[in-house]
């Protein structure tokens, strides 16, 4: 017997019911970036290695889904060296593409590559999926979707306040409840300034970044086996155990970081995005997060995380400010900032908590019944205006029995069927019945448009 087929582990099919859902938040993500004035692209799906690696970290890097050179891969490498390489090396030495790890470092390439074609400030949207060679668990998929919205070309930190407009605004539209919480690099350098490990400042971040997943045990015992000493430590442990409000908690930093310059300057950052934010509050609560450092070595500033307030899920939206992304690329000096959503992550909350609006689970909103080939003639001219005005219809394909039918329109949640039988078709008319009550109703073509248009 042939073996069961399967995917691999990671990855999702997509059944009608979650495809319908999945455009929903799709649908509405969109809508609010294009009512913010952004401009859709695409990239490839896989992009040359030298594009991605070293731009997430170490640990980043170890999770690219890596591309074998095409033909025989093995061409030109002595046989010695497949057998004895070092692993990275031999990686190197036969694949030269990756498949995309995000959306940010492969739209900085975009950017560059088009730099003659596109006007600063860029404006861009992105949904596409990405892949990380991670380990499969709830809520973290080896294929997934991001929805990316970035601006590129400008420092001004109205683009951040904007930013979380578009957080609230999408979550809002989606009917969750979320915490948008904020910090900025340069305090996170400030603290790492005043611990005595300035020049530690990726894999002390790395570690910090941990807290929600291993609590503040965690973290430092993880910085301890790094080499961080306790002098330091003790210095750190203040942050990771503080609680209170946004302005509190930025009085408090302001005596902690006296002595440093960059953290001085992300605080006066932090200050002024809430008094944007206090101009005009959004309905997420916005929290001044200490420890948050979202783990990618390319932000320099504000950086956002969003949690579900309702569902314990990780992150389901997150970016950042990206001062020189562009200059790996060849492109000095041109500052950006983006988010991203996460599709799935979001798709399993709005699940969890039962949030899916009708409207996005009903695809065919009529199916006419099949009464054979002569009364199908007549519903031809039915189902194109219906179509014409919008309207999803379907003709039940086969003459079979009434039941059987009807039973076909009750398991796809069609709301109503139509039928256009001998009696109809003398007085001209088409019986619309209502799934859900039973009630039947004589109708007119052009009424029978009229009632399907109401919602």
């Amino acid at each position: 017997m042939a073996d069961k087929p399967s995917i691999p582990k990671g990855t999702r099919d997509f059944t009608p019911l979650e495809m319908a859902r999945r455009n929903f938040i799709f649908d509405t993500i969109r809508k609010i970036f294009t009512t913010y004035g952004y401009l859709p692209i695409e990239t490839p799906a896989m992009e040359n290695l030298s594009s991605l690696m070293g731009k997430y970290g170490e640990e980043g890097d170890k999770l690219l889904f890596r591309i074998l050179n095409s033909g025989d891969f093995r061409s030109g490498i002595a046989r010695e060296e497949l057998v004895s390489a070092p692993a990275g090396k031999l990686g190197n030495m036969i694949s030269g593409k990756g498949l995309r790890y995000d959306l940010t470092v492969p739209f900085a390439r975009f950017v560059v590559q088009h730099r003659g074609e596109i006007l600063f400030p860029f404006r861009r949207y992105q949904i596409q999926p990405v892949w990380r060679a991670d380990r499969p668990q709830r809520g973290r998929y080896r294929e997934f979707y991001q929805c990316d919205v970035d601006v590129i070309g400008s420092d001004s930190l109205l683009n951040e306040y904007e930013l979380v407009c578009i957080m609230d605004d999408v979550f809002t539209a989606l009917g969750m409840k979320t915490v948008i919480r904020v910090n900025n690099r340069r305090v996170l350098a400030g603290v790492v300034e005043v611990m005595g490990e300035a020049d530690r400042m990726t894999e002390i971040t790395v570690s910090i970044d941990k807290l929600e997943k291993v609590g503040m045990k965690g973290v430092m015992e993880e910085l301890r086996e790094k080499g961080v000493g306790a002098a330091s430590l003790e210095k750190l442990q203040p942050l990771l155990t503080r609680k209170g409000s946004n302005r509190e908690n930025l009085d408090f930093l302001k005596g902690y970081l006296e002595g440093s310059a960059a953290g001085k300057g992300g605080l006066e950052e932090m200050n002024r995005l809430l008094d944007y934010l206090e101009a005009d509050p959004p309905q997420a609560e916005v929290e001044f997060d200490m420890t948050l450092a979202r783990g990618l070595d390319y932000y320099t500033g504000t950086i956002f995380e969003v949690v579900s307030d309702e569902v314990k899920m990780g992150s389901i939206c997150g970016g950042g400010r990206y001062d020189d992304l562009t200059g790996i690329f060849g492109l000095e000096g041109v500052s950006g900032v983006g988010i991203s959503f996460g599709a799935d992550r979001i798709y399993d909350v709005l699940e969890q908590l039962d949030r899916f609006p009708a409207q996005a689970t009903m695809d065919t909103r009529v199916l006419f019944v099949n009464f054979g080939e002569r009364e199908a003639m007549h519903v031809f001219p039915v189902l194109g205006r219906l179509r014409k005005e919008g309207i999803p219809s379907e003709l039940y394909p086969d003459p079979v029995r009434m039941k059987k039918q009807m039973s076909y329109a009750n398991a796809r949640n069609i709301p109503f069927v139509a039928l256009m039988g001998e009696e109809e078709l003398r007085e001209g008319v088409v019986t619309l019945k209502e799934m859900a009550s039973g009630s039947q109703e004589r109708l007119t073509p052009d009424a029978l448009v009229r009632r399907l248009s109401v919602q």
